[in-house]
C-alpha cells in the first residue's frame, strides 16, 4: 500500500495535469457552440439545428458527475499499479495553439457541411478504388476524412472536444483488461496488434504501461500513420502500418493481445463481423481482445437519448446501427467468449477471450482412454 505522503502527491499530480485539460477543451467546446448558434441566426435560421431524440437526454449535472467518475476511475487504476501516473503528451503551448488554431479554421466547413448534409468531398476519381467506398466519407463532416495531413493534425483536438476532455482517460480503461492478463509475463515476449490506430493515443499510453511489450499499429490512413509515428517517435518495440483490418496483414495465432479503439460505430454490419473474424484468426489461444467505442442503447438508459442524437449532429452513417448490435453473438460467430462489458463515461470497454487449445486426452498403449479402460473393467 502506497505511503499517504506518496498518494497525496500523485492525486495533486494527477488534478494538475487533468483539470487544465478538461477546462482547455470544454472551453473550446463552448466557443464552438457560440460560434455556430451566431452563424445560424446571421443566417435567419434558428439558433441551433433542429434535432429529436424519443427519449430523454442526461443534463449538465449528470454528465459532470459522470466525467468526474471516469476520472476516479482513472485514479483508481494508477494507485492500484495498473499503469503509470499518465503523461498525455498535449505538446508544448505553442503547438496547443497551433491546432487549436486548426480546429477553429476548419469549423467554417465543418458546418456548411452539416447545414448542406455533404459527406462525399473525399470520393473522388483519384481516392476512388484505393480504399473501401465505407471509408471514403467526411465521417463528422470533418474536412479531409481520413485521408488528409490536415484532417490527422487536426483528430485529437477535435475527439478531445467532442469528449469535453475525457478522450484519453476513456482510452486508458483498455489498459486494465490487458493487465489481467499480462501481469506477471514477460512483456518482450507478447504481442499485440492495435487495429484503427489512428494518431497512436491508445499506443502511447500502452507504452507507458509495457515499454518493452513489441506492438504493431495499423490503420487504413496513410496520413494517420504518418501523424502517429510522429507522436510515438520517442517510443521503441513499436510499428506501424498502413493496412486494412479486414485482411490483417499477420500470421494465424500470432498475437496475445488485439485492441481496436473508436473503430467498430464506423464500420458497416458485414464489415464488422469480418473485422471479429480477423481478429480471432490472429488471436493465439488464450488471448484477449479489448474493443473500446461508443455506449450503446440500454447501456446506461438515461444516455439512450444522447445517442440517438449523436448522428443527427455529425455524419456517422454505421451509429444507428452500432448502437443495436449484438457483439457478444459476433464475438461468439468467431470462436471467441464474451468476458465483460465495463461503462466508461460514453464509452464501454467491451472484453472477449480466444478459448486456450485443449490438451489431447491421454491415451493407453492400447488406443483407449483410461475412462474407457475403467468402464471396460468395471463391466
Amino acid at each position: 500500500m502506497a505511503h499517504p505522503v506518496a498518494r497525496i502527491a500523485t492525486r495533486i499530480a494527477y488534478g494538475a495535469t487533468q483539470l487544465p485539460r478538461v477546462a482547455w477543451y470544454m472551453g473550446h467546446g463552448m466557443v464552438m457552440r457560440r460560434l455556430s448558434k451566431a452563424v445560424r441566426q446571421r443566417a435567419g435560421g434558428s439558433a441551433g439545428r433542429p434535432t429529436r431524440a424519443n427519449v430523454p437526454v442526461p443534463g449538465r449535472n449528470r454528465l459532470y458527475a459522470d466525467m468526474a467518475a471516469l476520472f476516479r476511475q482513472d485514479l483508481a487504476n494508477v494507485e492500484a499499479g495498473i499503469y503509470p501516473l499518465p503523461a498525455d503528451h498535449d505538446g508544448s503551448w505553442p503547438a496547443l495553439l497551433q491546432r487549436s488554431r486548426l480546429f477553429f479554421e476548419d469549423l467554417p466547413d465543418v458546418h456548411r457541411r452539416r447545414e448542406n448534409r455533404d459527406h462525399r468531398q473525399v470520393l473522388t476519381e483519384e481516392t476512388r478504388g484505393k480504399r473501401p467506398g465505407y471509408y471514403l466519407q467526411n465521417f463528422h463532416f470533418q474536412s479531409g476524412g481520413w485521408l488528409t495531413e490536415e484532417s490527422a493534425r487536426r483528430y485529437d483536438i477535435q475527439v478531445e472536444v467532442l469528449f469535453n476532455g475525457t478522450a484519453n482517460a476513456t482510452r486508458r480503461q483498455a489498459l486494465l483488461p490487458l493487465h489481467e492478463v499480462f501481469a506477471g509475463r514477460d512483456q518482450r515476449r507478447l504481442r499485440l496488434l492495435d487495429i484503427g490506430c489512428g494518431t497512436g493515443r491508445f499506443l502511447d499510453f500502452l507504452k507507458q504501461a509495457w515499454p518493452r511489450l513489441p506492438a504493431l499499429g495499423i490503420d487504413m490512413s496513410e496520413a494517420y500513420v504518418a501523424e502517429a509515428k510522429r507522436h510515438l517517435r520517442r517510443r521503441c518495440w513499436i510499428d506501424l502500418l498502413v493496412a486494412n483490418g479486414e485482411a490483417i496483414p499477420l500470421d494465424n495465432e500470432s498475437q496475445d493481445a488485439v485492441t481496436s479503439i473508436f473503430m467498430f460505430h464506423e464500420l458497416p454490419p458485414k464489415v464488422r463481423r469480418t473485422v471479429f473474424r480477423e481478429f480471432a484468426r490472429v488471436l493465439k489461444p488464450g488471448g484477449r481482445l479489448v474493443v473500446l467505442d461508443s455506449l450503446q442503447i440500454g447501456d446506461e438508459p438515461d444516455y439512450d437519448g444522447m445517442l440517438e442524437l449523436f448522428p443527427q449532429n455529425y455524419h456517422e452513417p454505421y451509429y444507428i446501427g452500432y448502437l443495436r448490435e449484438d457483439f457478444r453473438a459476433i464475438a461468439a460467430g468467431s470462436g471467441l467468449t464474451h468476458v465483460r462489458d465495463v461503462n466508461a463515461f460514453v464509452s464501454k470497454v467491451m472484453v472477449f477471450d480466444k478459448p486456450p487449445r485443449q490438451a489431447p486426452r491421454q491415451q493407453s498403449a492400447h488406443g483407449k482412454s483410461p475412462l474407457m479402460l475403467r468402464s471396460a473393467s468395471a463391466a
